[in-house]
């Protein structure tokens, strides 16, 4: 399976110095040159955006315009063939698949990395550790009150904010945790820089939001998200409660892990082709690891560090 992925790369790449041109004699984009557009998920900003400054800088002829969006809608642009290429957190579904096998095209669909969804609270709220059951009965109504929780908690109100009504995020959820619908408490703040901002002014607010905009500790906004917002942790059976961080993202212990997946409808390999080999490849998948989230096509190596005495 490797050998034929890292093949994929290099024929892409190494097409790039082929010039092909359409019926009128104008030139196709290749792998690392010409224009395109493509849709993201907004949540994965923060990661895609330092993967698409990088990929410019490398080939300066070059130019993915991006339509940061919806998960819905990025799809729908893909299905509609406004965009040339999403990035999501989910693969095409059985009849997104027959509408591309009516086109007579055959997606190329890549996970690139794993990364889990952060509860981020106020940081004046005393209590940071919730049970994966708990979070599902916050999202069905079951729970309401903050008492509910924590019985020397107050009895505010929960409010529960995400980032947008067709977010990936809560479809995420609806989907892992089997939610149907969300109480009145649930809804939407425009993008995940809002979710933070509201967060950081509501003490009885909780926030959903993708770990990569507070998981890169050398970027300014990250700081910025972090010292102004606690992150929860988060335990499937109540034993043993995990924050986001990229090691136990990893080993499975942390329970909200989604993947990052790159969808291409070209029927050719053109510059959607040459963006994905790049963030499955050595340079993007370290710019993954940078970012604090998990690579998936390449491996990585934990440390364990014993902060035991050694006397």
């Amino acid at each position: 399976m490797k050998i034929v992925f890292h093949s994929f790369i290099i024929t892409a790449l190494v097409l790039g110095a082929c010039t092909q041109r359409d019926k009128k004699g104008k030139p196709l984009d290749t792998p690392t040159s010409g224009s395109i557009t493509i849709a993201i998920d907004e949540s994965l900003k923060p990661l895609l955006d330092t993967e698409l400054d990088t990929f410019h800088q490398l080939y300066k002829n070059a130019h993915i315009k991006v339509i940061y969006t919806s998960e819905a809608d990025a799809m729908t642009k893909l299905l509609q063939d406004t965009a040339r290429m999403v990035v999501v957190t989910r693969k095409l579904r059985s009849e997104e698949m027959e509408t591309f096998k009516a086109l007579t095209i055959k997606p190329h669909q890549v996970t690139v990395a794993k990364e889990g969804i952060a509860l981020i609270l106020n940081r004046a709220t005393q209590d940071s550790s919730f049970t994966i059951s708990q979070i599902k009965d916050i999202l069905t109504g079951k729970i309401t009150k903050w008492n509910q929780l924590d019985p020397k908690a107050k009895a505010s109100p929960i409010e529960v904010v995400f980032d947008q009504p067709t977010s990936g995020i809560l479809r995420y959820l609806k989907d892992s945790l089997r939610i149907d619908s969300l109480p009145a408490n649930c809804f939407a703040v425009k993008n995940n820089p809002a979710v933070v901002d509201y967060v950081s002014k509501k003490e009885n607010a909780i926030g959903l939001i993708g770990v990569s905009w507070i998981s890169d500790a050398d970027d300014s906004t990250t700081n910025a998200f972090t010292s102004a917002i606690r992150i929860a942790e988060l335990s499937n059976d109540g034993t043993e409660y995990f924050q986001p961080y990229q090691a136990y993202i990893a080993q499975k212990q942390y329970p909200l892990v989604r993947e990052i997946t790159m969808i291409g409808r070209e029927t050719r390999t053109g510059l959607a082709s040459g963006f994905i080999a790049f963030v499955a490849g050595e340079k993007g998948q370290r710019i993954v690891l940078k970012a604090g989230l998990v690579p998936v096509t390449m491996p990585i190596r934990i440390v364990e560090i014993n902060r035991q005495p050694l006397f």
